[in-house]
């Protein structure tokens, strides 16, 4: 993947001081590296508005790696189908907010870690109000290697280009980065 631009600050304010310039409601498609302290966080925005029988896609995702290989955890807005699931007994964890367990899917391997994620109440206000998303820590291969490298991932299925949005989703993914 090609980074377009990369932007270092000490503060949110000064990196996204900096990526306001560059993103506009005309931006199709967008990847900027983010180093913040000493981590590395990848924007990527990807519009495809198609054309003729093509509908077309919008994406945005936040990605960093993360050295801890062990803590794993999955979350995604719970749909008609994840209520069958549960009835059949799949695994849905609750953290204790009432808001966010009707709202979300969260699977783990460590409940008491995953709890810590959401103890921040911005981090809580935006995923309740958050659809059609991914959130959770991935896996992939490592390049001529048979490692793999951990990632904490946020992809969204909407082209986000307002500047707000984009920094308050930021700030959010950042603050669960610096507790994993």
């Amino acid at each position: 993947m090609e980074i377009d631009k990369a932007y270092i600050g000490t503060t949110e304010d000064e990196i996204w001081q900096q990526i306001a310039t560059d993103i506009n409601d005309d931006t199709l498609e967008y990847r900027a590296m983010i180093e913040q302290d000493d981590k590395h966080v990848m924007l990527d925005i990807d519009i495809d508005l198609g054309g003729g029988f093509e509908g077309g896609y919008a994406t945005t995702s936040y990605s960093a790696p993360v050295a801890n290989h062990n803590f794993k955890f999955a979350v995604h807005e719970e749909h008609f189908t994840d209520e069958i699931g549960k009835f059949f007994g799949m695994q849905d964890v609750e953290i204790g907010y009432p808001e966010l367990d009707h709202h979300l899917v969260i699977k783990t391997n460590d409940e008491e870690k995953v709890k810590t994620l959401f103890v921040d109440p911005k981090v809580r206000e935006v995923f309740t109000s958050l659809t059609d998303f991914d959130f959770g820590i991935h896996l992939h291969d490592i390049e001529d290697s048979d490692e793999k490298q951990a990632f904490l991932e946020l992809n969204i299925e909407d082209g986000i280009t307002d500047i707000p949005t984009l920094k308050e989703l930021y700030h959010v993914f950042y603050t669960v980065l610096l507790t994993i």
